[in-house]
């Protein structure tokens, strides 16, 4: 190994350098750049400059046979500035000229002087904790810094949440440069950290439990970054989850969507999902962009932005999981993916966006045969505010549609049904050239039919128009009125009572 060090000081620490220099018992020349003291702008760089000189004399102080160097060489006609914009260019060069051996903690550059045969020590950098983790104490979701605005972060849970202005001191252009510097070299330094995204005018990035996406001029107006943690880790068990739902995801369920608008929690339940899935001992991976769920190591997490269609098809094909979760279905390539491996045995889940249940499941129409569906999906769970407020389920019938009357207009018809009640609530046929998504009983859902349930019962016994029901939570509350309560309470209660076993509820009667 030769006896000429060239150091790349920014991103070489001063506690990794001394690991370095103890590590491989370097003895000889260290070589510095100036444009590295040059070119320094901010208050940390020179910070963080001055601690790596200072350890450097310190360690050319206790040793003989090691010693500093400063060193000036630029190519006539170019600048301080060109050094910033193309330091591994220098660093190499210099390295190939002196014949030295390069000290780095950058990756990128290790690669590349590995790939260049030139002589490279690299040392993986001690992971730092960044700038910005400091507002993420409480309930906070979300951090939104933009130049020429105040900071702001949003405080609560998924469908409850407030916005709030967290400084007096409106962001300058510099202050996002330094947080997105800082950005940068921890993403492309360490191994746990991921670039999922990298363009030349935006960053989409998964530091640990953080989510950060950053975008700069021409694509945005200003340089803006928002960076978003989960506030809490879920498992099934926190969730309202029925029985019935829960034996239909352990035994039956093998074509799920999870959907809900953004930012309702459908990630966090489909996180929880993989876990519960892992617990019972099956083999589960993830599909995801960014990869930003927390779960075991178990658990492989591949990215959508690292490899092409064709190669995770063929992975997940051949390497056969019980289950994968297909976070954040977008565009036709996914649903074909999804399409294709669920087709092909495999257990799959798959996040969409949707403001409604038959939304996520109209996703697929028109992408493949109206018949094949309920091959394809067979659950659908939707999710509002962080918790599971509809069930549907897909089943395939040979029927008159509904709202026809001809006999020979029977078709395949696909029943979208209410997990909990088993009463259908959409027909999916074709009819000539169109596909029609009719609904059974409009507007009604569980509620619905749980207080259609009640009344038909109240109402032989009671009149109807005085008669209340209320709803706090999973319970339903009947006001009626003491002249009636107790011919209901003899007459009906063993009803009433089937109604709430029929419908997992608790149903409580109130005399008024």
């Amino acid at each position: 190994m030769s006896n000429k060090y060239i150091l790349d000081l920014y991103s070489v620490t001063n506690n990794t350098l001394k690991d370095i220099i103890l590590e491989y018992s370097i003895k000889g020349k260290i070589l510095v750049h100036t444009a590295f003291f040059k070119h320094s702008k901010t208050v940390e760089e020179i910070k963080s400059i001055s601690e790596a000189v200072g350890e450097i004399t310190s360690l050319v102080n206790q040793s003989d046979e090691l010693s500093a160097e400063l060193i000036n060489y630029l190519p006539k006609g170019l600048s301080y500035e060109d050094f910033e914009k193309n330091k591994n260019h220098f660093l190499l060069t210099l390295a190939i000229e002196l014949g030295a051996t390069l000290i780095t903690s950058d990756t990128s550059l290790y690669e590349i002087a590995k790939a260049s045969n030139i002589s490279c020590i690299y040392k993986r950098p001690i992971a730092s904790i960044p700038s910005f983790t400091k507002y993420f104490e409480g309930d906070v979701m979300s951090l939104h810094l933009k130049e020429g605005t105040y900071p702001y972060v949003k405080r609560g849970k998924p469908g409850s949440w407030e916005l709030s202005r967290i400084g007096d001191k409106i962001l300058t252009r510099a202050d996002l440069e330094s947080l997105s510097k800082e950005i940068y070299e921890i993403a492309k330094s360490s191994y746990e950290q991921v670039k999922e995204i990298d363009r030349k005018a935006s960053l989409i990035a998964q530091l640990d439990n953080y989510r950060i996406v950053l975008t700069k001029p021409p694509l945005s107006d200003g340089i803006e970054i928002t960076i978003v943690k989960p506030i809490k880790s879920m498992k099934i068990e926190d969730y309202n989850i029925t029985p019935k739902l829960l034996e239909r995801l352990e035994k039956q369920a093998e074509g799920i969507l999870i959907a809900g608008a953004p930012g309702m929690g459908k990630t966090t339940f489909a996180q929880a999902l993989a876990e519960f899935y892992y617990r019972k001992n099956k083999i589960v991976k993830t599909l995801e962009s960014p990869r930003d769920m927390v779960l075991p190591v178990e658990i492989t997490q591949l990215s959508k932005t690292h490899g092409t269609s064709e190669e995770l098809h063929d992975v997940l094909l051949l390497s056969r999981p019980d289950y994968t979760i297909f976070d954040e279905m977008r565009d036709t390539k996914d649903f074909e993916i999804f399409t294709d491996l669920r087709l092909a045995g495999i257990g799959m889940v798959g996040v969409v966006h949707a403001t409604t249940p038959i939304d996520a499941i109209q996703r697929f129409i028109n992408r493949v045969e109206l018949g094949m569906i309920p091959s394809i999906i067979d659950t659908v769970i939707f999710i509002k505010y962080g918790e599971i407020k509809e069930t549907y389920t897909l089943e395939t019938a040979v029927k008159i549609p509904h709202g026809l009357t001809e006999a020979d207009l029977t078709r395949p018809v696909v029943l979208v049904k209410d997990l909990q009640t088993d009463e259908p609530l959409y027909e999916i046929y074709v009819f000539g050239e169109r596909t029609f998504v009719v609904p059974i009983k409009k507007g009604e859902g569980k509620d619905d039919h749980v207080k259609n349930s009640i009344l038909s019962i109240v109402k032989k016994y009671a009149p109807a128009s005085e008669t209340q029901i209320e709803k706090k939570g999973e319970k339903y509350i009947l006001k009626v009125p003491i002249s009636y309560y107790y011919r209901l309470q003899h007459k009906a209660s063993r009803k009433l009572e089937k109604i709430a076993n029929k419908y997992e509820i608790e149903l409580q009667l109130v005399p008024v």
